[in-house]
Parts: C-alpha cells; structure tokens; sequence
C-alpha cells in the first residue's frame, strides 16, 4: 500500500493512529446513508462527518479528477455519481485538511461511510511526496484508514459485483467477460464446447436478460439473446479488454433498468490516466491440448479427435493527452476458432440403414469462426464539475453456423454480423444536482445465409421395436434454408437528474426517447424442401417397412415465393420512451427505503397499423372455413383493420426496496424488495405477420398410394406426385395451377397484444465481518405474458383433438388454400422460487486471496418448453400443463477463487456443480407415441449423481523487467478446463426422458488446456 506525502516518521504515526483507531469505535462510526445511482453504472458515496468539517472532496487517484460536496449542518454529503475506481476523500476543517486512505468504489456500489473527525487527535503535517497524486493543501492533517470500514447496500437487489481481479484470473474458455455472471444467485452462462454463449436467470431464456455498458442499453429489439448479435454466434458482444468490472442483478433492480425480465448486468469501461499503460495477449489451444470427446471415442466409426482451434489474441493502450484532463483508451481482440461438428442419425439408427451414398454424410466435421473488436474512449475532464466522454465499438465477425445434429455438412449457413455503437455524454455536477446526458447511436447487422443454393432433403422412418413405434428425422441433406438480413440502428438521447438538496433523500429522475429502425429480411425457406417417408415402398404400399429407402417420393413440398412487385424487406421506424423516478430514502440511522417507479411504452407504426390482405381475412371467415364456429377462440380478435391495435401504454413498474441494519454498526442488514419489470415483445415474431404477404412459404403434400404421410383430401395443395416437381419449373408449375397463397401459412396476432413482465420479491440477511460477506435470501420471479404462437387450425365441429384416437393436432384441416393459421398471443408463464447463500472474501494485499461461492435452490415451473415459442399441440396456453422448468436445475453450486503465490505466481480457478435438468416429454400411454400426457423428469444423467459438473484452474506467472516502467511485466499462463475430464451427457430419449447412452452428445468441455501469453506496462 502507498501512503501519498509521507516520510517515515509520518509512516509510524499513521501506524499509531490505526491501532487508535481500532480500538475506538464509536470515534470512526460507521452510520446508515440513502445510496444512489447517477447512472446504472455508476456509485455512490454518501454518509455523515462530525467534528466541524465544512467540505469533504472525492480524489480519483490514477487520473486526479476531483468532485467536491458541501457538509450540511448535520455532517452530511453526497456523492450521488462517482465512476467506479480508487479513492480518497479530503475532508476540510477549521484546522486544515484530513485526507483518508485510498479505497476502492466498485461499479453500482451503494457506499456509506460515517466518521467523527473531532474524536481523533490532529498531528503533524507529513512532508509532500510526489506520488503522481494531487497535493493536499498545506496545513494539519491526519490520516484515516477508511477502506474496510465502508458499508455497501444494496437495497432488495439481489447479485454480486464481478471485479476487475476475477475477470483477468478465473478460468475460460472465450474471453467472454460475462462468463462470470454465474457467481451472481439463479444466473447460468451456458457454454458449450464450439456453441453460442448465453445469459439465463430465473425460469426465463436469454432473451430477458439486458446488458448496459457504461449506462447504455446493449438491447437486441428482434434476434434473441438479449444483446444484439448474440443469435446464433461464438462472438462476444464486447471485447473483455476494455471491461473494468461490472456488476450482476438477477432480481429487484431500481427503476433506472429498463427492457429486462431477467438478469440485468451493468458494466464500465476502462479509461486512460495520468500514466501510460498497455497490454497485450495471445491464447492458444488445439484438438492436441484436448482430450477427446466420447463420440470421438465411441461412436460407431470412431476416427480419433477432429481438428480443433481455438487463437485470441489482441492489447489494449491507455494513458493521458492532457494530464488531469484528457485521457484516451483502446483495444482491439480477435478471434479465430475451428470447431468439429458432429453429423449422427435420428432415432438412435445406424449408418448401416442408409444406403451407401449417405453414409459419408455423417461423421464429425469443421465449422470456421472469425471475430474483430475494436473498441476506443475518450474522456475529458475541464474542470472538477463536468465529464465529457466519448466512446465507439466496432464488431466484425463472419463464420459458418452448423448445428450438430441429423443435418449434414453442406447444410450449413454462412453467418456475418457487423455492430457499430457509439456514445457521447457529458455529466455536470453541481452541489445539490447532478444532469448526466447521453446520447446514443447503434447499428447493427445479422446476415445468415446458405452455403448451398440447391434442394433440401428432410427424411424421415418410422421405426418399430418391441411394440414401440417411433417416428423422427434421420438425416437431412442439400442446402440449408436460413437467408435473413436483420438488425437495428438509430438514435437514443436519455438524461438523468440526481437532486440531493432534501435532506436525508436522493432524487432521480429520468427520461429515455430512442427512434430506432427495425430492419427485416427473412426467407426461411429459401432452398426449397423435400420431406421423403424412408419407410414408404412404392412397389408395394400395402406393406411399409419392407421395401428399400425411399430417396425417390416425397410426401411433401415446402418453398418459398415472393410476391411480384412486393419488397420483402421489412423497415419498420419505431420509438421507445422511458422515464422513471427514484427517491432513496434514509428514514433513520438504521432504515433506507429505496422507491420508485417506471413507465415505457413503444410505438411500432407497422404493426399498429398494419392491414391484413382481405383474401386472408375472407379464408378464415365462417362462411369460408366454418371449423372456426364453435372454436375455443375468435379469429376477428387476431384480424387487423389498421384501427384495431393500440400502444400499450399500462407498463407501469414499481420498484421498492428497502435496507435494515439490525446491529449499530451494520454488520448484519436485512433486505428485501417487490419490483415489476417489463421486457418487450421481440420484433422477429411481430414481422412473421407483417412480411407474410410478400414473401411467405407454401407446403404441397403428395398423395401417395399407402403413405399415411400424404393422406389429404384432394385440392390445389393435396395432388398426386409427379417428378416434374422435383425441378424448378415444377414448382412453378405447383404455383400456377394452385389460387394465390395457396399452401402458404396464415399468421394472425392478437390485436389486444401486451408486453411480457416478471414480478420479482427478495427478502435475505446480509453480514459483513472486514473482508467476509455473507448472504442468505429468499427470490421468486414469476414472468406473465410471454409471446408465443398456438395452431388456429380446428376440426369441421370446431375442435382441436378428434374425438377418440391419436390427439394429434388439426394440421389436415386448414382453411383452403392455405396451409395453416398460426395465431400469435400472450400466454407463456414461468415461475421460480429461489433459496441460495452467498459468501465471499475479498483480496487485498495484505490478504492476497479471495473467494466467491453461491449455492442456489429453485424450484421452476413453466406452462411451454423452456425456449420454445411454437405451441402446437394444445389449443391453448391454459390448456399446457405447468410442469418442471427443462432450462433450470434444482441444485446449482458455483465457487471461483483466486491466490497469490511465492515467486510471483497467481492461482486462479472456478468449480460447478448442478443437478440434472428436467426433461420433458409427451409419455407414451399403452405404446402411444403421440399421447398428450406431458410429463416432466428429472433424468438420470451420469448416474444419477450430477447433471453437470466442472473444475477449472489457471495458473499465471509475472516477470517483473522494468523496462518501461516499474509496472511493466511479462507474464505466461496455463488453463485447465474441466481437469477431472468430466462428460457431461445431454442425450435422453425423447419419448421416455432417460438416459440415451446411443446419444454421446455432452455440455461443457472436455478437459482442455489453454496456453497463453502476455505483457502489461
């Protein structure tokens, strides 16, 4: 530790007057303050100075930077913005100056600290030390150790602060700075060896969640995710170089956070400082640093490991143009992966069942990966009341997207995504108020595409063994079907207002406009599709199963067709508002309440008023389709005029909390809070309605003599086979002799549609005793409302189910000529109920270790399969049974840790444990495949001991060189993912949920080591 302006006489008295300190409590006593937040990203420092002080200054050591706040009558300040980094405050009283120690604000942090200056005796003034710091004002002084006597509340949030230390020292894989995420109660980042890395909480998918990096929303308003260009991608959203630290809500946050269900993490950037400071990194690792996968191992022909590769590398530079005033930082990573891809028959079959001509088409083969971050920032300083900064990312990333799975290698699709963002702030400061402005532009391109332009193949068996009929996909082969050019870009200007000129409260207020465009381009069917009945044998239909794979008569035909004259590019211009307000409230010494309340609404010309195509509307009229009569809903609540859809403008959240010391000194608070939340409907499921009259696909099927595929009443859809429609004129043909629209599927949306929301309770104890904080609480989230489309198809009595047999959806029965009537509406639930506790200890020099571990007991529930949005088998989301979540674990136990060893070598590693997931499925009654009985499962994933487990260690060494300054370092690293080499299984039966030990499909990572290498200066 540095102790700025001293000699070592003043070193020893500095030592004397902690040990007084120590002792004498009630002299530094520690009181209760109202936290605020200037910004999402931003902390907070407030509390009460006794002893005749009349200004306290903030002093952000590395760049200078100095916010001062008036002591009110009663001692009390306000720091309601600070950027997260090293303090110290400078305290003036009648006799001088007091400066404290330094001490770290943490990103979000709600800090209080109280003290007494009149009880601790005054000494000598120190001589000045040029510590690149600025100089305290002559006079007396006194120095005070303050950092481990600060108190941190959090109100009913519910997370865990991510630190700068855990980010460079934890293990992974991806250097993907959210990984970490999952140290914070009822958080999952799932990572896949080769897969798409996401953000999960409670009983909701990714989609939910929302990252704000430096106070700004990283939303993605139509691809999934959550953060815009996290759909299907091995890329990070942002370059982990230039993250400080960040912070984790997975419940109850304050009314700022907007457009999040879920998680919420905020997260700051690095800035330059007075010094000069960089780096620079490379990771490497390869198929020969791994050790093999089990279907590398025993899979039917096994070939040994598959090429592997996975190269980042990129540095950072930082420092200042104009010393305390103007500072520039920047970094750049890169990426370059090579992941193997593993191609299996459906149905657990053999590749002896295909014909010699498919059997190369499975195996294990290599998907390519290339991703560019670029990211630079500026900050300027004038004077000790205005923050100027400007920031801009720039994201690059093109590959291949190829599942594993039953599809084969030439089904893949060429992926590109292309992300500018940019911001511009300035936040004044004043003595009672604080106006932070921001604004905002983004730009962001997702561009998947086929790799092949030729016909896909989709062949499907139906097997029966032991008086159990299975039917599934076995392979798929051709082209891939995914052309979509989608994204976002506009403008967004928000303001804050922090007013702390009422005693014993801090205001906040604020407000958010965006006008941003919503840009689409989809045509999932754009290679047109076969769907072939291997077990079909045209030679003699009378018996099935016993004739040679079919590859020669499909029973369907699924293309797409583009309106002449109609542009099938969707660009719809909307706009958002937000504006909130927030007033944390110090009742008394010992009770903060924090309340607030949000209000959003979002206008989206373009399904507001959209119109649908009268020849639609007039096939779904009884007249026409009569099935609708007696159905279970009425489709004229789905049939937009353009007057019939309204903004929603009832997304009222309130957002309470409230904090409770139980003990003076604080070292025991209990905690708790009630906030709603509302997210947004994604535009990906809103533009499937939109677009459908100008590019949409149509289905054919093919009546064949003895399939039971093909059985259809005939119509322009429902005709005999003929080879010509294997061929592009053939298909044209199909759409010159059917009506317009004629197979195409029909997509309604509710025109009362809501926005989804989740009502989130906390309730805990926290204890902090120096470095240990414990935490022991209580979550339940429950989410209303989700998006999601039901089959409007019904039977000629208007029923879903037939009235005895197989329950099978009504797909036979749709309004001639079109295919099906998808309608969309409100109706996906979740529910989490949630126990955990929390612990950790914080690293320090003096105790050069720490620790963060959490164990998580949720019980979930959800009435739709976790991530799935088409719900076609009941009529109704009320008719969906509420059974177990599928996407979360019962058990659920994370620790990370990190030390620093003897010749300069530092430890760091991170250990999971969870129980298996649920698994749901449509239980086989009497041997019954397609029964409705839905039932959920607890698997019995490797042995029935744990669903998923994995230990990771690090190991880096440091070679201090001085070269071009006394900070500068070399540094070689070594990770081991998953050291105990365990498989985590995912493969289960679809029909019973058990184990399939024929499936060597695995989540997590083999054991793999990671070799790096580095500077720092």
């Amino acid at each position: 530790m540095k102790f700025p302006h001293m000699n070592r006489s003043a070193v020893a008295r500095r030592m004397a007057l902690a040990l007084v300190q120590g002792s004498a409590m009630g002299a530094l006593a520690i009181g209760l303050a109202a936290p605020a937040h200037a910004q999402e990203s931003n902390a907070s420092l407030r509390g009460q100075i006794t002893g005749g002080a009349t200004q306290v200054a903030a002093v952000r050591v590395d760049t200078g930077v100095t916010r001062t706040a008036t002591i009110a009558a009663d001692g009390r300040y306000n720091f309601a913005s600070l950027a997260a980094g090293t303090y110290r405050l400078e305290v003036t009283t009648p006799d001088g100056v007091l400066q404290t120690d330094t001490f770290q604000l943490s990103v979000a942090q709600d800090a209080v600290l109280n003290f007494d200056v009149g009880e601790i005796a005054a000494t000598e003034a120190p001589a000045a030390a040029d510590d690149g710091a600025d100089d305290v004002a002559a006079g007396d002084n006194v120095i005070l150790v303050t950092g481990d006597r600060i108190r941190t509340l959090e109100g009913g949030e519910v997370g865990i602060n991510i630190s700068q230390r855990l980010i460079e020292q934890i293990p992974q894989t991806n250097r993907n700075f959210l990984a970490f995420a999952d140290l914070a109660p009822g958080v999952q980042f799932i990572d896949g060896f080769g897969g798409d890395r996401r953000l999960q909480g409670g009983a909701q998918n990714s989609s939910s969640v929302n990252v704000f990096i430096d106070g700004v929303s990283q939303k993605d308003y139509i691809l999934r995710g959550g953060v815009t260009g996290q759909d299907s991608t091995q890329g990070n959203p942002f370059p982990q170089a230039a993250i400080g630290e960040y912070r984790v809500i997975s419940s109850n946050y304050k009314a700022e956070f907007d457009q999040v269900g879920s998680v919420a993490i905020t997260a700051i950037t690095k800035s330059g400082t007075n010094e000069f400071h960089g780096s620079g990194f490379i990771d490497f690792t390869n198929q020969s640093l791994r050790a093999a996968r089990p279907i590398e191992l025993f899979g039917e022909n096994p070939q040994g490991k598959t090429e592997s590769r996975d190269l980042q590398y990129g540095g950072t530079l930082g420092g200042p143009i104009i010393r305390d005033k103007l500072f520039f930082f920047g970094t750049y990573e890169g990426k370059e992966i090579i992941t193997p891809r593993d191609v299996t028959p459906g149905l657990d079959l053999s590749t002896g069942f295909f014909p010699g001509e498919y059997q190369g088409a499975f195996g294990t083969f290599s998907e390519i990966f290339n991703e560019n971050l670029y990211f630079g920032k500026l900050d300027f300083t004038p004077n000790n009341s205005d923050l100027f900064q400007v920031s801009v990312k720039y994201r690059d990333e093109d590959g291949e997207d190829f599942g594993s799975g039953t599809a084969a290698y030439s089904t893949r699709t060429v992926t590109s995504v292309k992300e500018w963002r940019g911001l511009a702030r300035w936040e004044h400061t004043s003595d009672n108020f604080i106006n932070d402005l921001k604004i905002t532009y983004e730009d962001v391109t997702w561009n998947p595409r086929p790799f092949l332009l030729e016909p896909r193949n989709i062949f499907r068996a139906v097997i029966e063994e032991d008086g159990v009929r299975r039917e599934g996909t076995v392979l798929q082969t051709g082209g891939g079907r995914n052309f979509q050019d989608k994204g976002q870009d506009g403008w967004q200007v928000s303001n804050d207002f922090t007013w702390t000129g009422f005693e014993r409260h801090t205001i906040k207020a604020g407000v958010k406009a965006k006008w941003v465009t919503l840009n689409s381009t989809q045509q999932n069917s754009f290679n047109p599709q076969y769907t072939y009945n291997v077990s079909y044998n045209p030679a003699d239909p009378t018996t099935p199963n016993s004739g040679a794979f079919n590859d020669a008569i499909p029973y369907e035909l699924n293309f797409s067709t583009i309106v002449p004259g109609d542009d099938v590019s969707l660009n719809s211009e909307t706009f958002q508002f937000g504006a909130y307000i927030q007033d944390d409230w110090d009742v008394t010494d010992r009770l903060t309440l924090n309340l607030g309340v949000r209000w959003d609404f979002e206008r989206t010309p373009d399904f507001l008023n959209y119109v649908h195509d009268p020849a639609r509307v007039a096939a779904v009229q009884p007249e026409n389709y009569p099935n609708l009569i007696n159905a279970n809903y009425d489709i004229n609540d789905y049939i937009s005029t353009g007057t019939e859809r309204k903004v929603f403008y009832g997304a009222i959240q309130p957002r309470l909390g409230f904090s409770y010391w139980l003990d003076p000194d604080g070292q025991f608070v209990l905690f708790g809070g009630y906030g709603r939340s509302y997210d947004r409907n994604q535009f990906d499921f809103i533009q499937q309605e939109l677009v459908q009259g100008a590019s949409f696909g149509r289905t054919f099927i093919f009546q064949n003599a003895g399939d039971p595929r093909g059985d259809c009443t005939a119509s322009p859809t429902c005709i005999p086979f003929d080879p010509i429609y294997l061929t592009e004129a053939g298909r044209q043909q199909l759409i010159d002799g059917a009506p317009p629209g004629a197979g195409g599927e029909l997509r309604f949306i509710d025109n009362d549609l809501k926005l989804p929301y989740s009502d989130q309770f906390s309730l805990g104890v926290r204890s902090t005793f120096d470095l240990l904080n414990l935490e022991v609480g209580y979550r339940h989230i429950a989410s209303r409302d989700g998006f999601g489309y039901l089959l409007g198809n019904r039977r000629p009595d208007g029923s879903f189910f037939p009235s005895e047999g197989n329950p099978d959806s009504p797909f036979g029965t749709p309004p001639s000529p079109y295919g099906a009537i998808l309608i969309g509406t409100n109706g996906i639930n979740t529910d989490a109920d949630s126990a955990y506790l929390k612990f950790g200890k914080r690293y320090t020099e003096q105790s050069p270790w720490s620790i963060d571990a959490t164990y998580t007991f949720t019980l979930a529930e959800e009435n739709r399969r976790f991530g799935e949005y088409f719900s076609l088998d009941f009529p109704s989301f009320d008719d969906y049974p509420v059974i177990r979540s599928a996407g979360v674990r019962k058990h659920r136990f994370v620790m990370a840790g990190t030390v620093d060893l003897p010749l300069d070598f530092t430890l760091g590693s991170k250990f999971q444990i969870a129980s298996p997931a649920y698994q749901q499925a449509f239980v086989s009654v009497a041997g019954d495949p397609n029964s409705r009985d839905v039932v959920a499962v607890e698997n019995d994933a490797n042995g029935d001991l744990w669903g998923f487990r994995q230990f990771d260690l690090s190991l880096t060494k440091y070679f201090n060189i001085g070269l071009i300054n006394d900070d500068t370092r070399l540094w070689v690293r070594a990770d081991v993912l998953n050291v105990f080499d365990d498989r985590n299984y995912n493969g289960f039966d679809a029909v019973t949920g058990a184990r399939n030990f024929n499936n060597y499909s695995t989540d997590g990572f083999p054991r793999t080591i990671k070799v790096s290498a580095g500077f720092d200066f």
